[in-house]
């Protein structure tokens, strides 16, 4: 007995059309998923070069800001990406961004709670 959710071709080697339309979309996802997440690593890159901050720290800032917009983080990633491009930025993205950048920065520039 086999569990596997994949049905096995045919003994023709084909498959029907249900299996293929699921494959199609799986692959498309995963295509989707590729781009975000490039999309989201050029973001950070933008916010470290320009902000001098982390790579961590450029993740959690485009987090907050998708977060604190009620946007997806891909899109807030692309609109960043935009702006480093001579794009505005929309005023809420703009004020967020600022906001979770001033919360890295002075985390940066805090000094240190062990040393002393």
């Amino acid at each position: 007995m086999t569990t596997s959710r994949v049905p096995r071709p045919s003994r023709d080697g084909t498959r029907d059309d249900a299996t293929n339309d699921r494959l199609e979309q799986e692959n498309e996802q995963l295509r989707h998923a590729v781009d975000s997440h490039a999309t989201v690593d050029q973001a950070i890159g933008v916010l470290t070069a320009i902000h001098q901050l982390a790579p961590a720290a450029g993740f959690d800032v485009l987090r907050e800001v998708s977060q604190h917009t009620n946007t997806k983080l891909h899109t807030v990633a692309g609109t960043v990406i935009a702006w480093a491009l001579g794009q505005p930025l929309p005023e809420s993205v703009g004020r967020e961004l600022d906001a979770a950048v001033q919360r890295r920065s002075g985390q940066r520039n805090a000094p240190d709670a062990e040393a002393g």
